[in-house]
């Protein structure tokens, strides 16, 4: 189900500092809502107060006041969206939102920084090559689980990872910057060696010039009670560990994180994968100097 509302605002200063979270300087939110029906999602945390998180909510009027609020700034910048909502769910393909959005913001001459589970975000690649040259562009691939019947359990309503991969393919073979956001890390389900090895062998298939995690879990009121009745529906014995583990912590980490922190290094450097922050956002920032570069 699909809903427009007016847009109020648009854009917001990041509440990261740019050297601390991908070089983001403006974070955007073009929809309100999911369909991907992912079990993990912190954004069906009560802090974000959408009482019915499957109803996606279109804003209108976005184009108007992105343009506005990037010819008011005094300098360029890096801007993210699908922090909160994917700006390529389904209903994008006929709204067309966040392409409108990029176009703005290469004609404006800002950065874009894109995060979607969407193979839909290849439409786009004309655009992002605009953004690309008048700043940099990153577009982000949120895959969790290597083998599509583990995402599938979590991440039900979501293209499968492969069409993930595959899209994440055809964007690094234009030329773009792309990569994984290995987040969440779930605790007993994705935090294997067996996951991590596989990620790593498909990333690097795949075109992927980074994998990026927090290496596990954020849980808030709202979104605590639908994860652990997912995680019960999967295995009673499973919702009963991660409960006796985590109780009410907010971010839960990984008990593996140290194994499995050392064999994604391990990997990503035998594969040449980036994996920590600073490193991203030298070589996101710097990649199209390096493309244009390669060129003569």
């Amino acid at each position: 189900m699909v809903r427009m509302i007016p847009a109020k605002t648009i854009l917001q200063k990041s509440r990261y500092e740019p050297s601390e979270w991908f070089g983001i300087d403006y974070v955007m939110n073009l929809y309100r809502g999911c369909t991907h029906g992912c079990i993990y999602c912190d954004s069906r945390s009560n802090c974000y107060g959408i009482k019915d998180f499957t109803e996606v909510q279109v804003k209108e009027g976005t184009d108007v006041l992105l343009a506005k609020s990037l010819h008011a700034k005094k300098s360029s910048g890096i801007i993210s969206t699908g922090i909160i909502a994917d700006c390529y769910n389904p209903y994008e393909e006929e709204f067309g939102v966040t392409r409108r959005a990029l176009e703005i913001i290469a004609d404006c001459r800002f950065g874009a920084d894109v995060n979607t589970k969407s193979p839909l975000v290849t439409r786009d690649i004309d655009v992002l090559e605009r953004v690309a040259w008048a700043r940099s562009a990153n577009v982000r691939f949120t895959i969790t689980a290597a083998d599509d019947d583990l995402a599938r359990t979590i991440e039900p309503h979501a293209p499968s990872s492969s069409e993930r991969f595959a899209a994440m393919k055809e964007i690094s073979d234009s030329g773009l910057f792309t990569g994984v956001m290995l987040t969440p890390l779930v605790p007993f389900v994705t935090d294997t060696a067996e996951n991590i090895e596989s990620l790593v062998e498909l990333a690097h298939d795949n075109g992927a010039r980074f994998i990026y995690t927090l290496g596990g879990i954020s849980i808030r009121d709202g979104q605590k009670e639908y994860f652990m009745s997912k995680l019960k529906a999967m295995s009673p014995k499973l919702a009963k560990r991660f409960r006796d583990t985590y109780g009410s912590s907010y971010f839960c980490y990984s008990l593996e994180l140290n194994n499995i922190l050392a064999l994604l290094r391990e990997r990503c450097d035998k594969a040449g994968i980036l994996y920590r922050m600073d490193d991203i956002i030298h070589a996101s920032q710097n990649h199209t100097e390096q493309e244009q570069t390669s060129l003569f």
